[in-house]
Parts: structure tokens; sequence; C-alpha cells
């Protein structure tokens, strides 16, 4: 791991003493003299100064709504059967994300390389690798920006009871604050991700607000690991209700209007039917973007009907899609679905996930 560090410079200025202690003088007599006036012309400039930075930080720029319409008619992508773009929901606080940007993601933990690409390469390479998707898709989709990010694994599931009986192991702050760093290489945003295991959303949350509070920190939870019937990960998928969603949504809503922050983004990973259940019941709030991420591994075809069944088919709000570089692989044709191919798809995903 390579840790960035800032170091001060401290320029020292010296000054040769006179020997003419009558010019000595006559500048400590023209000092005092003029004292008083710089003195009102500092007062008047420091006020002026911080009058001037009350009224930028006053300034927040309106969200576009026509623009805001546009974009998220576009990514519906012909869509006749009313489902897509979905009705009713809010216009987001300014400083959205979404739909005005894709977000193009890696995935992992760093302690790990079987989890994810995060775990497999040093910050540099990674992000020459991270660099290259970013290239891909603002070729595929010139209109989009994207924006890169790096979605951590902060609490992961595990085969073993752990001493709480929770299975899940909540990361260091060292490491979550690792891979802070490694986003901040290129100027990427950050999903902690949650594995629940047997804990709870809600003692898992809160021990991440720190993070949370901070602009570009945003929420990722994990159904296929939340054992709501008591089974060990890893023996069955998991499940996550509306509930949960909701809980989430309204603890991101809070951070968000407490302390005057952009939208945050909420990711759920979805594959099956049962990961999810009530999706209608899901609350959509102008503070917190909802992202159904399809992070289903295997055949393009495989891929895309999961895609369909799961996420198209059950609107929520926005879509992701998630590739594997390697389990993608297994099973022919052994490739991943590009860029271009993905935009066909209906609606076009703005979260685009790599593991």
């Amino acid at each position: 791991m390579h840790n960035r560090s800032m170091y001060n410079f401290f320029n020292f200025v010296y000054y040769k003493k006179s020997n003419q202690i009558f010019g000595f003088l006559l500048v400590i007599f023209f000092l005092a003299a003029c004292t008083d006036n710089k003195r009102a012309d500092n007062n008047t400039k420091s006020e002026q100064e911080l009058a001037q930075a009350e009224e930028v930080e006053e300034v927040i720029p309106a969200l576009d709504t026509l623009l805001y319409n546009t974009k998220i008619n576009t990514i519906a992508n012909g869509d006749t059967t009313g489902l897509w773009p979905v009705k009713n929901q809010p216009y987001p606080l300014p400083g959205a994300i979404l739909p005005f940007k894709r977000v193009v993601a890696y995935y992992g933990n760093l302690y790990s390389s079987k989890m994810g690409i995060l775990g497999e390469y040093p910050p540099i390479e990674l992000w020459k690798k991270l660099n290259a998707e970013v290239k891909a898709w603002e070729r595929a989709d010139s209109l989009t920006a994207v924006q890169p990010a790096i979605h951590y694994i902060a609490v992961v599931a595990q085969g073993s009871p752990m001493k709480d009986g929770t299975y899940r192991t909540r990361m260091p702050q060292a490491q979550i604050d690792s891979a802070l760093a490694i986003a901040a290489m290129g100027d990427a945003i950050v999903f902690l991700d949650i594995q629940v295991a047997l804990s709870k959303l809600q003692d898992e949350v809160p021990l991440l607000e720190k993070y949370l509070m901070l602009p570009h920190v945003h929420l990722g939870i994990d159904p296929e690991f939340s054992m709501k019937t008591g089974s060990k990960p890893g023996t069955i998928i998991g499940t996550m209700d509306a509930e949960d969603v909701n809980y989430c949504s309204e603890y991101l809503a809070t951070l968000v209007k407490k302390h005057n922050l952009p939208p945050k983004i909420l990711i759920v990973h979805r594959f099956t039917r049962g990961m999810l259940t009530n999706y209608r019941n899901i609350k959509l709030r102008p503070e917190v973007q909802i992202v159904i991420n399809m992070d289903g591994w295997g055949a393009p075809a495989l891929k895309n009907n999961t895609y369909r069944q799961y996420v198209y088919r059950e609107p929520v709000h926005f879509t992701g899609y998630k590739l594997f570089y390697k389990n993608d692989l297994k099973n022919p044709p052994r490739r991943l679905l590009t860029p271009d191919e993905l935009m066909k798809l209906t609606p076009q995903p703005v979260y685009i996930q790599y593991q």
C-alpha cells in the first residue's frame, strides 16, 4: 500500500542588522506613525474578504431540472412499458451525481485478492486499469461524464461466527483510510459496502458515520450476505426488505440535511428476486439516489436476463451493472460485456462496477 504524505516547507528570511542606529530609529518612527492606518486598512480588507467568502459559500447552484428530465428519459432508452423512467421520483438536491454522470467503480477489499480487483494490484497499477475503463465509457457515451469510484467492502461476511456470533468482520479504520487515500489519487468518490451477515444494519451503518459525513463517501448494502434466517453466510443467498433500504436511505438523508451535503448514492446489490422484497415500498428522497445493481456473474445472455428480470421489471430509481473480470469468463463465450453493449440495455445503467 502506498500512502501519500504532504510536507510543508518553510522559507526563512534572514535580516542583516544595520550598524546605523539612526537609520534604525527612523524606521521605527515611520512604522509607528503608519500602524493605525495599516490596521484600519487591514481590518477593512479582512472584512471585505470575509464578506466575499461568505457570499461565495451561500451561492448554491440550482438543479437544472430540464437537463435532469432529459437525462432520465435518455437512460430509459426508449422504454414503452411505462416502467422507465420511474414515475413520481423527486428531484434531487443540488450537487447530485446521477444522472448527470455515470459512476465507474472498482470493487473489493484490500486484504483479499479474491474479493475483487481492489485487492489484486498496487494503487498506481490499479489506477491505470481503472482509467482505461473510464476512457472506454467516455467513448461509448460521449454525452455523459464519467465519475470514477472506489467501492470498498468495509464490513465483510465470514464463514466463522466470530466472538459475537455475527459472522462479520469490520475493517479497521486504517484500511478504510487507505481506500480513501487510493480514491484521492484519482479524484474518485468512495462507496463503503456492508455485508451484514447475522448483524443488523442498525448496528453497522452508524459506525461508518464519520466517513459518510464526507461529501464524497457513499454507501452500499449487499442482501446476498444478509442472513435473516440465521444461516451461515455463503450457504444460502440472503435477503433484505424495503424496510432495510429505507432505514439506510433515511439515515443518509439525515446526514445530508444536518451537514448540508450533496445527495448520497445508495447501492443495493441484487441478482435474484428474493434478495430484495417489497421493492414498491422503497421510499425515494431528494437527499438519496438509490441504485439497484445487478451483480450476478456468468455469460452475457445470463447476466442480461437477470438484469431484465430483477432490475428492469422492478423499477426503484437508478440501475447498475457489475462485470466480473474472472467469473464472467468461466463459461462460453468467455468475455466481458462491453460498454457499447451495456448502452443498449433498457434502462441504461448509470453505475458500472468491476470486480
